[in-house]
């Protein structure tokens, strides 16, 4: 039997994403590879693991079984990278870092720690590359539920529309939520902080249009083709022309999250949350569904970006 890593790393991928063509995206290549993997590990096991339909994929009962282990096996396969990687702490991120607060963490970092340079690393996955063992720590902007990584609530920031500078809304100073109502939302699905739940049920936009990451994204939005929505650190991290801000006073604020495995923390994830909390001004929140006896929280300050 010749198993090999990039095998169980795409059925992972195809499980976690539910198709081919978004396994893909995840993983940085094409579907047609991930379908080869997926064979390949077929055939080193001797057995099928995925029943495929047109309509569905599904896994098969050995298949059940053995994406378990293939998690396990890049569990541990990641935890060799960090020990192999212990001189640097590598902070995942999918879209816009820690927006403002950036290079005033990065600064202050290698102030108190000179021997342990602070890296961001940009991921598009659900984890911002804590799973897949590119990040030791992630900033994340959605909850993530899954009980083998750590959360910890580290503030919030205000929502901003991004719109074609010569639409008629960019004239405003802000918007609402029912500004929308007859606009297509540009909207990443995997990774973004926007999502159809955002509206009331009489103020739901009419169309979305699914994207892949922040250029794809502001891309569209720069042609006029669709609005977007976004936290305000994405303001502070993606100015390009042909697009403006606008705070959208009535949205509810984006929570900002810290995370680690939860079983093998990196050894300076406390500095790290404890300096993410002091920059915004904040104290450390745990996700209440993963910590047994969660302290009282304190209410974060909002960070705020420019207009534009």
């Amino acid at each position: 039997m010749n198993v090999e890593l990039r095998q169980l790393q795409a059925l992972v991928a195809v499980v976690d994403e539910g198709t081919f063509t978004d396994a893909g995206i995840t993983l940085g290549t094409s579907q047609a590879s991930v379908s080869r993997s997926i064979a390949a590990l077929e055939q080193a096991l001797g057995t099928r693991v995925l029943h495929r339909t047109t309509r569905q994929l599904s896994l098969t009962r050995a298949g059940a079984r053995i994406v378990e282990h293939a998690r396990r096996a890049l569990e541990e396969v990641a935890a060799l990278q960090r020990v192999v990687d212990h001189d640097e702490l590598r902070v995942g991120f999918a879209w816009s870092a820690l927006g403002a607060h950036t290079t005033a963490v990065q600064q202050r970092w290698s102030a108190d720690h000179p021997d342990t340079p602070l890296v961001f690393v940009q991921s598009g996955t659900t984890t911002s590359g804590l799973g897949e063992g590119l990040a030791d720590v992630a900033v994340l902007r959605r909850p993530l539920e899954d009980r083998r990584f750590h959360t910890a609530l580290v503030g919030v920031e205000d929502r901003y529309a991004a719109l074609a500078t010569g639409d008629a809304l960019a004239r405003r100073r802000s918007l609402v939520l029912a500004d929308f109502v007859d606009r297509t939302i540009a909207v990443d699905q995997r990774t973004g902080t926007t999502t159809e739940e955002l509206w009331p049920p009489h103020l739901t936009p009419t169309r979305t249009r699914e994207v892949h990451g922040t250029d794809e994204w502001l891309t569209l939005i720069a042609g006029g083709q669709a609005v977007g929505i976004t936290a305000a650190a994405t303001v502070q991290q993606y100015r390009r022309p042909g697009v403006s801000y606008r705070r959208v006073r009535d949205a509810p604020p984006v929570p900002v999250w810290l995370a680690w495995w939860h079983n093998n923390p990196p050894p300076l994830a406390g500095q790290l949350l404890r300096l993410v909390c002091e920059v915004y001004g904040s104290a450390p929140t745990p996700n209440p569904r993963q910590a047994r006896t969660p302290p009282k929280p304190r209410t974060a300050r909002n960070t705020r970006a420019p207009e534009s």
